[in-house]
């Protein structure tokens, strides 16, 4: 019994190797992940003191625990079988792609590094970027919502740093969760937007048993009251004009919903300009060169590495623009929170009862009802500084004087203000905007200044006409 052993060396290590990876895995792990979770919950109650909406009992729940509930849901499982029957496929085989599309939707969220890390680095670099502004909020609205509320922000989509701005302007009222388009799904980016809450989508998927996973998701999230974010032009504005929305998620969201239940489905608009749009030039190359429809989801897919390069390629020349001492901030960028709009009395209203609609009836509710979201959506959008000089250089029929473009400038402004338009006037002085605008154009070289005459260089008219779509809607 006490007799020595001799064993080769590579055993040896071998077993070190694994009795170190048995203790790391049984002992140390478990306490790490306890340990993890209780500062998670800690985090959590501490912000949910503070947050105007709390962060909901599903959102803290472990992804492992969500992806298990969703591909096991009684309906995922109906179009499961449905799918394996009618194709013939193993079932054991659809199942494995029921997960597969669980674990690519279900996101990871963490309250830590949502309300420590994400907001200090969202916060670092928007603030670096433009003057961030908050310009109008109903705040008495957001107050007045009952506790048990399904919450949509609805919004304009005129640049990826709106999901940026977004959740730092909302950082004091709750954690959103956007649906993100396969364009993000590339290292790093991927990693963070799960952890941020983020949940990925195949905007032009046609399997249907994909389409049942993602909307069981989407309805389970909006039933588990999460506070969910949404841009229903499913993609950038390519001209500056509000785009013809999608009612794919809503449509989702009307399925699962009751009127009668406990829970009311809360929309509010959300409205969102700048006075530069990081990719306004590539933008207006997609809206003349725009691919054609059959290959767009393949290069919605291939263009991530180069979204991401385009990324830093940026980065690197306003970083060299700092060292030189030419770089400004990208003047304003603002976001205007609109009032709540309830499904409940929406419906009620117009007397329609969504259990006795079918599939297409009640797909013509849910554009119905997107149309009055979209509407309420322009109504709140901010008008800035260079979209008003813009729109009035483009009003004009040639040069124009300083003097005549701010008075001209003023009475836009009065215009708007009496149809209830939203503008943003830093500093509330009339003057001081017009000049921000002014700058803004004139270091684009955008504008030019002749002898006291302003002009429109000929081949940025339609950088200016962006940028003055913007708030043409409003006028």
């Amino acid at each position: 019994m006490t007799d020595p052993i001799t064993l080769p060396l590579w055993l040896v290590l071998l077993g070190g190797v694994l009795a170190a990876w048995a203790a790391l895995e049984r002992l140390l792990m478990p306490t790490v992940r306890w340990y993890l979770q209780r500062r998670a919950n800690v985090v959590i109650e501490e912000l949910n003191r503070r947050l105007a909406l709390e962060i909901p009992e599903f959102k803290r729940t472990e992804r492992r625990v969500l992806i298990e509930r969703l591909v096991f849901d009684p309906k995922v499982l109906e179009a499961m079988e449905a799918q394996a029957r009618d194709s013939g496929t193993p079932r054991e085989v659809v199942l494995a792609r029921v997960k597969r599309y669980a674990q690519e939707i279900v996101p990871a969220f963490s309250a830590f590094f949502y309300f420590r890390l994400g907001n200090g680095l969202a916060r670092g670099f928007v603030r670096t970027l433009y003057r961030v502004r908050l310009g109008y909020s109903d705040e008495a609205g957001l107050k007045a919502l009952p506790p048990k509320t399904s919450i949509v922000f609805v919004m304009n989509h005129r640049s990826n740093m709106d999901y940026v701005l977004a959740a730092y302007l909302a950082l004091e009222r709750t954690a959103l969760s956007y649906a993100v388009g396969e364009w993000a799904r590339v290292w790093p980016i991927q990693q963070l937007i799960r952890l941020m809450g983020g949940f990925f989508v195949r905007r032009n998927s046609g399997d249907p048993l994909y389409r049942k996973v993602l909307e069981r998701y989407v309805q389970m999230a909006t039933e588990g009251g999460v506070v969910q974010a949404m841009f229903p032009e499913g993609g950038l504005s390519r001209d500056g004009r509000l785009r013809e929305p999608k009612i794919g998620l809503l449509d989702y969201m009307l399925r699962g919903f009751d009127p009668a239940g406990d829970r009311d489905l809360v929309f509010i608009p959300v409205g969102i300009n700048y006075d530069r749009v990081l990719e306004d030039r590539t933008l207006l190359l997609d809206a003349v060169h725009g691919p054609s429809s059959s290959d767009a989801t393949k290069r919605e897919r291939k263009t991530g590495m180069a979204a991401l390069g385009t990324i830093f390629r940026f980065i690197g020349r306003n970083l060299g623009q700092m060292v030189m001492g030419r770089w400004y901030r990208f003047g304003y960028a603002c976001a205007n929170f609109g009032s709540p709009f309830s499904t409940r009395a929406w419906l009620k209203h117009r007397g329609i009862d969504l259990k006795a609609l079918d599939r297409d009836a009640r797909g013509r509710v849910s554009a119905e009802l997107m149309k009055d979201l979209m509407h309420e959506v322009g109504e709140v959008i901010p008008v800035l500084p260079v979209s008003l000089v813009s729109y009035t250089l483009l009003a004009g029929e040639g040069p124009i004087s300083t003097l005549e473009l701010k008075a001209r400038v003023q009475t836009l402004i009065d215009g708007l203000n009496a149809k209830g338009a939203k503008v943003y006037i830093p500093r509330s002085d009339r003057e001081y905007s017009i000049e921000v605008g002014l700058r803004m154009l004139t270091l684009r070289r955008l504008i030019a200044d002749t002898d006291g005459m302003l002009a429109v260089v000929p081949k940025e008219r339609p950088l200016l006409q962006y940028y003055a779509n913007a708030i043409a809607h409003l006028i």
